[in-house]
């Protein structure tokens, strides 16, 4: 250096020199961390990649060779796939410096992050919790299951309640009929034409209410083995094992309870007995009057009419009894269907949060040290801001530089001038002389 560079030359400040120190240390911890960075995201890539095969194969139907290489080949591809990709952040990411270039890697980034969930990370969840998803799903077909088999009693049991509306009916008529008998109603004692009305009518309501009583073990008895299979259906969501295997067995248990579920639905007798009460006012066969008399016709007659409108009434009362059981809120058709570990993980991703977070971080984790870098390598351009090259020299590399320096100032030297030496001759006295052997006793 010479005298002017020198004088020329501003010592850094105190400031400026701790920048300087703290970038270098940071180059030596990247450099450092650059040795095993490519293998910690390799070995990212292969675990996802591991998951992401167990995934795939819960999806193929087939277990064939072709189907097992169909998986192998998808899995491989999303390995290379996330290896490449987050190489490519990891080394252009932090070296860019404009706003303009971070945003369109940040762009790309997100781009890229959406495309790896999508290909690798909900396999990766399925195979996580994918048996555990399934289990979900059969569980919350048995509680549908359950409801509606119990909301289908409750409406049948409800319907065999009108039996005790129809005795009410039968009885009232029964003891009119007796009344009749006495004479306390027309007036003539005995079983004339308005007796044989109400043993009429009280006859069709001991029968209905002999048909609804029949319903009522038939009820009993569907929903007794309603449970039973519910609580094999129970049983399969938590059986070790196959979840493919129960689910089929699941879904034959699921077939009867649904039978099961429409028997109660129809043997509910709440149109029985709305049909009845329309035809029991309807359907009234007058016998002829037989009293001997005009008059005690005439009573017949006008009794027979006043027993005509109780019937109404009553039929009337028992109608809206029956249509209050049918406006009762019918039990939900529940269907079981099969589905994949994959699909159920989608279904019930509220429930799998933990394993959707883990199967995602897998695959996004290298997204953190893509920042760590950015930051860092932003740390060392500050630390370097406002510093000439020279200034940022280590001992080793001004060595080197001096090294290079003295070879290229070698290389770029000229030649020195070549010399013509004169011939030598020879004379006699010039000859060389032979050295003389010294002396034997000195040699001794």
């Amino acid at each position: 250096m010479s005298q002017s560079q020198r004088q020329d030359a501003v010592p850094l400040s105190r400031e400026a020199a701790r920048g300087v120190r703290n970038a270098r240390d940071l180059e030596g911890h990247i450099t450092w961390l650059d040795t095993f960075s490519g293998t910690a995201l390799g070995v990212l890539s292969v675990a996802s990649g591991i998951y992401t095969y167990l995934g795939v194969s819960s999806l193929l139907d087939e277990n064939g060779a072709m189907s097992v290489f169909a998986a192998i080949a998808y899995s491989t591809a999303v390995s290379v796939g996330i290896f490449v990709f987050w190489s490519y952040m990891l080394r252009l990411f932090p070296a860019v410096t404009t706003t303009r270039a971070r945003t369109g890697l940040l762009a790309a980034m997100g781009m890229g992050s959406l495309a790896i969930v999508a290909m690798s990370s909900w396999l990766n969840a399925a195979a996580l919790a994918g048996s555990a998803a399934v289990e979900q799903h059969l569980a919350k077909t048995v509680q549908d299951y359950q409801t509606a088999l119990e909301r289908a009693h409750e409406i049948a049991l409800t319907g065999q309640a009108l039996e005790r509306d129809v005795a009410r009916v039968r009885q009232s008529f029964e003891d009119l009929s007796e009344l009749e008998a006495q004479g306390s109603l027309s007036g003539l004692a005995g079983r004339g034409a308005v007796f044989r009305v109400l043993r009429q009518k009280s006859a069709e309501l001991s029968a209905l209410e002999t048909q609804i009583a029949e319903q009522t073990p038939l009820v009993e008895s569907a929903f007794t083995e309603g449970n039973t299979i519910l609580s094999r259906m129970r049983a399969l969501t938590v059986e070790p094992g196959s979840v493919e295997a129960r689910s089929i067995e699941f879904s034959e248990a699921a077939v009867r309870l649904q039978g099961l579920i429409t028997q109660l639905r129809q043997l509910s007798v709440a149109q029985l007995v709305e049909r009845a009460a329309q035809d029991l006012a309807a359907s009234v066969v007058l016998p002829e009057l037989d009293s001997s008399t005009a008059a005690g016709r005439a009573d017949q007659s006008a009794t027979i009419t006043s027993v005509l409108e109780v019937l109404g009434s009553r039929a009337a009362t028992l109608e809206r009894a029956a249509q209050n059981v049918q406006a009762l809120e019918s039990p939900t058709d529940v269907t079981y269907t099969p589905i994949s570990a994959a699909d159920a993980v989608i279904l019930y991703a509220r429930n799998f949060v933990p394993s959707w977070a883990g199967a995602i971080a897998i695959d996004l984790l290298p997204m953190v040290l893509v920042f760590i870098l950015a930051i860092t390598h932003g740390a060392i351009r500050h630390g370097r801001d406002g510093t000439g090259i020279e200034d940022t020299l280590t001992l080793a590399e001004l060595r080197a530089a001096v090294t290079a320096l003295r070879d290229v100032e070698q290389l770029s030297a000229p030649p020195p001038p070549a010399t013509t030496a004169a011939p030598t001759v020879l004379t006699p006295d010039a000859a060389p002389k032979q050295p003389q052997e010294p002396p034997r006793e000195a040699a001794e």
